[in-house]
């Protein structure tokens, strides 16, 4: 992996950008031991002090994807040496459950970036429509992973329901866990995994219709259809969550927001960037 020194971190040693950064301490261990790191094409290590605008090569770790390529372009809203956000269709699965599917999501990507290795770093229910970070290298994703653990990394998204009147912003936390009685469902249950969805805001679209904008910090299973159920207003089109008899779900990954991690500039990509 290659990359040039950003100025956030100007001056600091290769070690102190990866801590930063919160590389797992396994990864920063194989990198301290590496003798194939360099920076400016001289020889260096994870105790060198670098500078804006230096460029630093790390060794590439042997990892590939085992996604089959679906010989079917994937919709890029953005894309760079390190990363990209793609368009996840309704009906398309995030990745397949099984290595010899190749009809989902990720089997188109890896088909368009014709790479050996990406990565989901989230994912989206079949249903659901929108954007989706892939990482393209396994050290960026690890990186990612845990930004969006930390929730330096914005998803917002749309939602309609049925309402006759606005629905005030609001934080539903409440956890969700398996449905014992049906297999395929999520409920909110004491005994589940924390789940938080902040209702940002909402307007009314046409008579009976609501559309909410919604972000998530922690991303469970169904999370919004479970929440937005909960609380009185189910998606519309949802057959699991509500009495809809069609399978037309409205919800949709609309916009993504955070600060790249190799470059520190700020990325915020919506649904909107993507040329129809």
């Amino acid at each position: 992996m290659k990359f040039k020194v950003a100025d956030t971190f100007n001056e600091q040693s290769i070690r102190d950008i990866f801590k930063t950064l919160q590389l797992p301490k396994k990864e920063l261990h194989t990198l301290n031991m590496s003798k194939s790191i360099t920076v400016n094409d001289k020889p260096a290590n994870l105790q060198t002090i670098v500078h804006t605008g230096d460029e630093i090569v790390i060794p590439d770790e042997e990892a590939k994807s085992q996604y089959l390529p679906s010989y079917r372009y994937a919709q890029i809203a953005y894309e760079d040496d390190f990363l990209a956000i793609v368009y996840k269709p309704k009906g398309v699965k995030t990745h397949p459950n099984d290595l010899k599917e190749s009809n989902t999501l990720m089997n188109h990507v890896i088909y368009t970036l014709n790479l050996p290795y990406v990565e989901p770093i989230h994912r989206l229910d079949q249903e659901t429509v929108g954007l989706l970070i892939v990482a393209k290298h396994p050290m960026i994703k690890k990186i990612l992973d845990r930004m969006l653990e930390n929730n330096d990394i914005h998803r917002i998204y749309k939602a309609q329901v049925k309402s006759l009147l606005p629905i005030k912003p609001q934080t539903i936390d409440l956890p969700i866990g398996k449905d014992k009685f049906h297999p395929n469902k999520r409920r909110v249950s004491p005994t589940g995994q924390r789940a938080v969805t902040h209702i940002l805001s909402s307007q009314m679209i046409k008579e009976g219709v609501c559309e909410v904008m919604l972000k998530l910090d922690t991303g469970r299973t169904h999370q919004i259809r479970v929440h937005l159920a909960e609380i009185g207003y189910p998606v519309l089109g949802d057959p699991l969550y509500s009495d809809s008899k069609l399978r037309q779900l409205q919800l949709e990954s609309y916009q993504i927001e955070f600060t790249h991690p190799i470059t520190q500039q700020p990325i915020s990509v919506t649904i909107d960037d993507i040329e129809q």
